[in-house]
């Protein structure tokens, strides 16, 4: 399904260089990422209340290549249930070992070319379905190379990048983005079961997968016919679609999403709050560079980055931000912390998606 050597190998090829940097200025960044996601993990634990115990999971600073690898890794081990499904259909088709070749090359350059665009935008992750090894060979990974707990990976050159771009204190602001990806690490470490619960929904969703060709090709047509910069505007009263993945869901699909969807609004504001939370002390420039933060969000890169966010979906993502955001603080000023913390207890604990938005029925909910 997808030839994923390949990928690596055009993502690589068309990534973007990073910020001119000294070899030295290099390495005192390396040095004090790595400083900096050792503290944010106290501090994280401290403001959140939740234990992760014995968390353990590595961090590793990377440049833009090393992120495309490390995500095609990652990408491949979560989509296995797909990829096995095309190739038992092709099996059965004439011409099907040819096709699926060609096809393989097809979408790995296809891939390359969407991780290229991503390693300029990501300054960091924690990795939920990263293989423990990723060995030099992608096409290699199977049972041998087991799935770790996780490990959190700072993108040097992007966050210099951004700290340059803002102009804030750039010791303050990586800082600040380490807390944000370690409490995405505490998250998944205090609570086992919720990376299970997310592989679950989405094994679910790829499972649900319309394998039909035709009618893949159909709602793709009609989804650019209605995004910006392709032509249509919708009728008065008519949603546009947020992305192509919105547009070749199946109506399964879209229950699985919103579940999705309300988990990650969840896990990405609660970030956030954290980030923003843990206080002056720690980040002494957080309110400016908060600031200087969204409004970068906001303003996008330009028509083309506008659309290419649009149709990746990447515009959703900001929004989970913002709704899991108010939800979290909306939460916890009506219980507490630790009542807050509630949330992780099992998943009919997590907010719907109709909660996100109404903090007030999730509390209710929860604490009735």
């Amino acid at each position: 399904m997808v030839d994923w050597n390949l990928a690596v190998a055009t993502a690589t090829r068309l990534a973007r260089p990073g910020p001119d940097v000294t070899r030295e200025e290099a390495r005192a960044a390396v040095t004090e990422l790595r400083r900096h996601a050792v503290d944010a993990e106290e501090h994280v634990r401290a403001f959140t209340g939740m234990n992760a115990p014995g968390a353990g999971t590595p961090v590793l600073v990377v440049d833009r290549p090393g992120w495309i690898k490390a995500n095609v890794a990652g990408f491949r081990t979560v989509i296995t249930p797909l990829t096995e499904r095309m190739q038992q259909r092709r099996a059965t088709m004439p011409g099907g070992a040819a096709m699926g070749l060609v096809g393989g090359k097809v979408t790995g350059v296809e891939v390359g070319i969407l991780l290229a665009f991503l390693s300029a935008k990501v300054l960091g992750q924690y990795e939920t379905f990263a293989p423990a090894e990723v060995p030099s060979d992608l096409s290699s990974l199977d049972d041998e190379h087991p799935v770790q707990p996780g490990r959190l990976l700072l993108v040097a050159p992007n966050i210099v990048q951004v700290e340059r771009e803002l102009d804030v204190d750039p010791h303050d602001f990586r800082l600040w983005v380490c807390l944000h990806e370690e409490t995405h690490r505490t998250q998944f470490t205090a609570v086992p079961w919720l990376r299970d619960h997310i592989e679950g929904e989405i094994h679910a969703f790829l499972a649900e997968t319309d394998m039909d060709p035709a009618t893949l090709l159909e709602r793709l047509r009609d989804a650019l016919g209605s995004l910006p910069g392709f032509g249509g505007e919708p009728q008065e009263g008519e949603d546009r679609p947020g992305s192509l993945i919105d547009v070749v869901q199946t109506p399964t699909q879209r229950e699985i999403l919103g579940r999705l969807t309300a988990v990650m609004s969840l896990l990405e504001g609660h970030a956030d709050v954290v980030m923003d939370g843990v206080g002056p002390q720690v980040v002494p420039s957080v309110a400016e560079i908060r600031e200087k933060f969204q409004q970068r969000r906001a303003k996008g890169s330009g028509r083309m980055d506008q659309v290419l966010r649009r149709l990746l979906g990447l515009d959703a993502k900001m929004r989970q931000y913002q709704d899991g955001a108010v939800f979290v603080r909306a939460a916890v000023d009506a219980v507490g912390m630790e009542g807050f913390n509630r949330v992780w207890t099992s998943p009919n604990t997590l907010p719907t998606k109709e909660e996100i938005h109404n903090p007030a029925a999730w509390v209710t909910r929860i604490h009735k």
